[in-house]
């Protein structure tokens, strides 16, 4: 008789041969409706940054984007919205600053990138590349050529090198000087640190090189986007219906700040149930 250690290895070893882990079941992705006084424009958000992700569905639920302003339009760039400062803005008037007091540290995701349509989280330049907490970027963008595919990588590397220029710590004193002009908001200050910074990182080497994908390419070259803000912002979500949208609001004149002269809202922001 088979000594009973032996037979359970026997029924483990059957069972291990037999038998296949279940998998876990992706969730969904998020889909969000923004209705615009221009149309309706339907994004979904990516599992792949759930910081990002769950701030913007915690904020949807609040109904914290209805009645803001698309406050940033650049035609063949993209449309800002999430300033709260903008829902009673007089006309003329700078936005680009409002939003909740906390910031959502950085997601950035080599899969996720600035084609059309793209949503990346806006933000300013704070060391850490932590975005703004509400106010956001949809991408309308150009289509691209190699050889503006070859410029936009000369400025995604020199934006990486000024990142962990600023971030090496033999450059601390540079860092914590930077981060006290914007937590001071001081804006002379802050040109002032970050003209350091692009100083010294000119020549700065101690980093990973960035080449933009193949497979990213020929989606630049053929839908189009802004290449060059790649792996510098953080993308969180796409536009799956509604970029025509999209268009006609990076269409509208604008004054000298890119505000549209005419008001444009996001009148309301609903998730979309399964």
């Amino acid at each position: 008789m088979a000594h009973p250690k032996y037979f359970l290895f026997l029924f483990i070893l059957i069972y291990a041969c037999t038998s296949s882990p279940k998998k876990t079941p992706e969730a969904q992705p998020v889909r969000v409706e923004l209705s615009t006084d221009k149309g309706n424009v339907l994004l979904e958000l990516s599992n792949a940054t759930p910081l990002h992700r769950d701030s913007f569905v915690k904020l949807v639920k609040e109904g914290y984007f209805d009645g803001m302003l698309f406050h940033r339009v650049v035609s063949g760039f993209g449309i800002q919205t999430g300033d709260p400062d903008s829902k009673n803005a007089k006309a003329g008037k700078a936005l680009g600053d409002g939003g909740p007091d906390y910031t959502i540290p950085a997601e950035i995701n080599t899969e996720l990138f600035h084609k059309r349509g793209a949503i990346l989280a806006a933000r300013d330049n704070n060391p850490d590349r932590a975005s703004s907490g509400s106010q956001f970027f949809i991408v309308q963008g150009k289509v691209q050529t190699d050889s503006t595919l070859e410029r936009a990588e000369k400025r995604i590397n020199e934006w990486l090198a000024a990142h962990y220029f600023v971030n090496n710590p033999g450059n601390k004193a540079l860092r914590d000087s930077l981060e006290l002009a914007l937590q001071e908001e001081n804006e002379e200050a802050n040109r002032k640190w970050s003209d350091s910074i692009q100083s010294g990182s000119k020549n700065y080497t101690n980093f990973e090189r960035y080449s933009i994908p193949e497979p990213h390419r020929e989606v630049y070259k053929t839908i189009g986007g802004a290449p060059h803000l790649d792996q510098n912002y953080t993308v969180f979500g796409e536009v799956i219906d509604g970029m025509n949208v999209v268009d006609s609001i990076a269409a509208l004149p604008v004054d000298s700040l890119s505000r549209p002269f005419s008001d444009i809202r996001v009148v309301a922001a609903s998730i979309i149930e399964p």
